[in-house]
């Protein structure tokens, strides 16, 4: 049961889905969120020895492309659908968080409006409709998500306002996810984690450090919206001027999320700023080279270390691949193009 970025796959699976999602008790495949009304698919491990060879560290992925709704904000969203007592709840997000609620909503007998700019790839429109929540657009150039998400709440005062990030339940949903990668049998000395908002990061920050010592967690972030990056050096939270335009949408945001940054700020080590060609370059060699398939976003931690690779040579590293909606022709170009990396060029002919 397998879910990609065909929406009608989506739709397909989608009886089987709730079945799983419901059980009383898990099975031996599921793990239960923290609310301890639904589960969720165990993450995906990937050894990639090809990777490897070519980045001279040992590397091992897992990969939330196999979660329900195809992300790790499943976890969140879960989470939050089944504890708070409304019956509708409204969020703004470029695509993931919105289809994990709309879906985890679908579940419980409530309803969601999510908030998304009128940019947000295709894919993920529809898979928001498809899951049965109602998408409210908006024009970042003109108006934020949160302004039009502060409209909707007036319109809607009985509705809970569900931050995609920013909300202890997401924090405790995601740690779901430290908790797991913890538990692995592999000898890692270092976490490599996306960051947008913060709410994949500090919940695997917060999983991790109450399960294993010793493991480093550093976050990749698009050069481009390096606002977690600047936060980290000043010792408070910075802000994007506007929603920056990266590839890696799921991490357009204008800052970190107060929750998320009392966390991040003793958590991680680092965060590294990727360029656009190098997360680029990340989602080729995921699928050319590990038979995985990673939105831009899902990709910024093996950009990082492709940044970087002095710095991981001979390290023990999990690189969390955080997703895998993306946009069909989007992924195709990506795949199609020619390598900027001239280490990674000459991978077709090997």
């Amino acid at each position: 049961m397998c879910l990609c970025y065909n929406v009608e796959v989506y739709l397909d699976v989608l009886e089987a889905v709730r079945q799983n999602c419901l059980l009383a008790r898990p099975t031996a495949q599921m793990l239960m969120l923290p609310s301890a009304k639904l589960v969720v698919r165990p993450t995906t491990v990937v050894e990639a020895p090809r990777l490897e060879k070519l980045l001279g560290t040992n590397i091992v992925f897992v990969s939330e492309a196999f979660q329900y709704t195809g992300s790790f904000k499943f976890r969140a969203a879960g989470n939050v659908a089944t504890t708070v007592p409304h019956k509708m709840l409204i969020t703004a997000s470029s695509g993931n968080f919105g289809q994990a609620l709309a879906f985890a909503c679908s579940l419980v007998d409530k309803s969601c409006i999510v908030v998304m700019p009128n940019t947000s790839a295709q894919i993920k429109i529809e898979a928001v409709r498809k899951f049965g929540g109602q998408v409210e657009f908006v024009d970042v150039r003109t108006k934020s998500r949160q302004e039009r998400v502060a409209e909707l709440a007036l319109k809607y005062p009985a509705a809970y306002i569900a931050s995609a990030y920013d909300d202890p339940l997401v924090i405790a949903g995601n740690a779901s996810l430290g908790r797991e990668i913890a538990a692995l049998d592999y000898p890692f000395d270092g976490i490599v984690v996306p960051i947008g908002g913060g709410g994949l990061a500090s919940g695997l920050v917060q999983g991790v450090t109450e399960s294993r010592d010793g493991i480093e967690i550093i976050g990749a972030e698009p050069m481009l919206g390096n606002d977690a990056a600047r936060s980290l050096a000043a010792g408070e939270i910075m802000r994007n001027a506007t929603e920056p335009q990266t590839i890696a949408d799921g991490a357009r945001t204008i800052s970190l999320g107060q929750h998320n940054w009392a966390i991040l700020r003793r958590g991680l080590s680092d965060i590294i700023e990727v360029s656009e060609d190098k997360i680029i370059e990340a989602v080729r060699l995921l699928f050319l080279l590990a038979n995985v398939k990673a939105e831009p976003t899902g990709a910024l931690a093996l950009g990082a270390v492709l940044s970087m690779r002095e710095r991981f040579r001979d390290r023990c590293l999990c690189c969390m691949v955080s997703g895998g909606n993306v946009d069909p022709n989007v992924f195709a170009n990506i795949i199609n193009r020619s390598s900027t990396d001239p280490v990674a060029s000459s991978i077709r002919s090997s």
